[in-house]
């Protein structure tokens, strides 16, 4: 594998917690507009998705909640940490979230930011909240599921043995 092939892709930051708060119904990806020092805090590893969500406003998605801390070297040229970002889709793409989004329930939420090919992208998910019971059932399928693992692993050391 090339240097070229090794950086195409890397993650830059993730929201974990979406995963655990929503089930994940389709994936999108999509460019975000951005400004000089935001690329250079975001190459940084400085973000935060916490509490991170898009909405679809007259023909186009503006993603809010998008924390990126002031770039240190940025002098009067930093950017506001917390402003809207708008979302670079196709208008097909946008009106097909709009329709899905306006269902009852169903939200956009950026689950990863990207760097792909010298370009900064957002994974975008259009997600549905999870209840109570919902998150348990999901905890209960992954302790089975690690469980079941580890017996498995358990039996190949011993058969190995």
């Amino acid at each position: 594998m090339s240097a070229v092939q090794d950086n195409a892709f890397r993650r830059l930051v993730s929201n974990r917690k979406a995963l655990r708060d929503y089930s994940v119904i389709d994936r999108l990806e999509a460019g975000i507009a951005l400004q000089g020092t935001e690329v250079k805090s975001l190459r940084r590893g400085e973000a935060s998705l916490l509490g991170a969500y898009a909405r679809v406003e007259e023909d186009q998605v503006l993603l809010y909640g998008f924390n990126i801390p002031a770039y240190e070297y940025g002098n009067r040229f930093n950017h506001d940490p917390i402003r809207p970002r708008r979302l670079l889709l196709h208008g097909r793409e946008i009106r097909r979230l709009k329709g899905q989004t306006d269902q009852k329930g169903y939200a956009l939420i950026p689950l990863n930011v990207y760097l792909k090919r010298g370009l900064i992208k957002v994974d975008l998910g259009i997600c549905k909240g999870k209840t109570g019971s919902d998150k348990r059932e999901t905890l209960r399928r992954k302790t089975a599921e690690r469980e079941a693992e580890r017996a498995i692993s358990a039996a190949r050391r011993s058969a190995a043995g």
